[in-house]
């Protein structure tokens, strides 16, 4: 009996420890391809031994931030890499939550703001060459591993990309889902929905890409996790078909007004192989439960602002906390899967 109970005692510190925070989060901005018509600014968050000091970044009166370390050395070592794409009029804010922990857990995360469907840069010139936003990932992609400072720290057999809403769309785009305007006009007229609408109008999804755009598949990124995706029924059935980068499809139970999340993350999962993906919907997640965490009363200041706005803050019956938390342990143990 006492072996057991020294066994057990072993056991649960192995536990504790493989969850706690092994790494502080390093944090840095930059902008790639400055002298390009389309310069990326990306976000890096990446594990440090620094110890301080720590500030605060993505805090402001109604979203909590989280605490990096700015300008930090980075970690010796080889590190798996994520990137990620934030959703419609988002920025690289709306995932910081997701970034800082998959940094304490040892990976080096790059996000990108996607000019023209940013919460900065509403230019509808640069929003219509929609093919841009999966491209500003393979820039980045390459700007990473070409870099003295970050080609040796990458672990070129473990890159992701995750994505939210617009995001997630953008995600299936690198994993090779193509896109089809004669499917997608046809797939919103029969389920219409001004909103959705409007985003296809802006963006003028109708068109096709360019000739060297056709293909936006980026084959070193390994596996993909779209965060209830928006435009699903716009990709074509014969490429989600033939996905053969694995893919975790989550999405939001309650529906705020948009699709229904089966009749988009469903959509998805219907046609891409089984053995090809996971699919999981949070029953007490809206679409913006995935976004950072809001400060008690961010959703009468956002009310107040803007009415409407505070459904951003709103939930279930579930905390944003608690969410995040089943969120996180999906995508972390995704993550850590062999490819399948």
């Amino acid at each position: 009996m006492k072996y057991l109970l020294i066994l057990i005692s072993f056991l649960f510190a192995m536990e504790v420890s493989a969850s706690s925070p092994s790494y502080q989060v390093g944090f840095t901005q930059t902008q790639i391809g400055k002298e390009s018509d389309r310069p990326v600014p990306v976000t890096l968050w990446y594990p440090t031994a620094d110890q301080s000091p720590v500030t605060q970044v993505a805090e402001n009166s109604v979203f909590l931030g989280t605490s990096v370390i700015q300008e930090a050395t980075p970690q010796a070592g080889h590190f798996p890499l994520v990137l990620l794409s934030h959703g419609y009029r988002g920025s690289w804010r709306n995932l910081n939550w997701l970034a800082t922990r998959l940094v304490q857990d040892g990976y080096i995360v790059a996000g990108v703001d996607h000019i023209g469907t940013t919460f900065y840069s509403h230019d509808k010139e640069a929003a219509q060459q929609w093919w841009q936003r999966p491209r500003d990932l393979t820039r980045t992609l390459d700007w990473l591993l070409a870099s003295p400072t970050w080609q040796d720290a990458i672990d070129q057999h473990r890159i992701s990309a995750i994505g939210h809403s617009l995001g997630g769309w953008t995600v299936m785009l690198l994993a090779g889902a193509q896109t089809d305007p004669v499917q997608l006009l046809a797939q919103y007229n029969r389920y219409p929905n001004p909103r959705i609408t409007a985003v296809i109008d802006e963006m003028d999804l109708t068109q096709k890409a360019p000739s060297d755009a056709s293909n936006l598949q980026d084959s070193r990124i390994q596996k993909i996790v779209s965060l209830d995706l928006g435009l699903a029924r716009g990709l074509s059935t014969d490429s989600l078909k033939t996905l053969s980068t694995p893919a975790l499809l989550l999405s939001a139970g309650i529906d705020i007004g948009d699709l229904d999340e089966k009749l988009e993350t469903g959509f998805l999962a219907e046609h891409i192989p089984l053995l090809k993906r996971r699919y999981k919907t949070y029953s007490e997640a809206l679409h913006f439960s995935f976004m950072q965490l809001c400060k008690e009363g961010a959703e009468a200041i956002l009310e107040e602002e803007s009415p409407g706005d505070g459904i951003v803050c709103r939930d279930g019956e579930s905390t944003r906390t608690a969410l995040h938390d089943d969120m996180y342990h999906d995508i972390s143990a995704f993550l850590q899967q062999d490819v399948y």
